[in-house]
């Protein structure tokens, strides 16, 4: 497994893990992949990352911003999404401690998530990568017309934005 930058000519095989995220039900809000350039201006241009295994995509992760404040510069939100044929090998977990580590480098000192209480594999990967629960957003938005909850979740820098005594 090799973790790497994404590129502008892997969005064919991102937006189609992202696609096959989407029609689990329990991955995104989103019921359409949107055009490479809608993609490319909702995330930061930094801390973009595929796996690739066996010559392809199995996973990709990025970070979003969360406010337009500068107070906010340091906290982002993570997107992660595991092709369906490498859920469960440990792509996920890859990805995400190569996504804890570029924020890091990048200055980032707070990632957050906000997760569907029934996408019980995510929570397991924020769980073990360091994430803690920090709260429950009931009916915080429609998927297809159903009111859904979201799980927030918070994983502060040990290194990064440490107040100096």
């Amino acid at each position: 497994m090799n973790v790497r930058n994404m590129f502008p000519k892997d969005w064919p095989e991102v937006s189609r893990i992202y696609a096959e995220g989407m029609a689990t039900g329990v991955a995104t809000f989103e019921t359409q992949v949107p055009s490479y350039e809608a993609w490319d201006a909702a995330h930061l241009p930094n801390c973009r990352l595929v796996a690739e295994a066996t010559g392809a995509i199995a996973g990709w992760a990025a970070l979003s911003p969360v406010s337009g404040r500068c107070v906010y510069g340091g906290v982002a939100e993570v997107s992660i999404y595991i092709g369906e044929a490498f859920r469960g090998q440990g792509v996920g977990m890859q990805l995400m401690n190569s996504l804890i580590r570029e924020s890091e480098a990048s200055g980032f000192w707070t990632l957050q998530s906000g997760i569907f209480p029934e996408n019980a594999a995510s929570i397991r990967l924020h769980e073990k990568a360091g994430f803690r629960r920090i709260g429950y957003r009931e009916r915080i938005g429609q998927r297809n017309g159903v009111w859904t909850d979201n799980v927030l979740f918070e994983r502060r820098s040990s290194r990064i934005g440490i107040p100096e005594d």
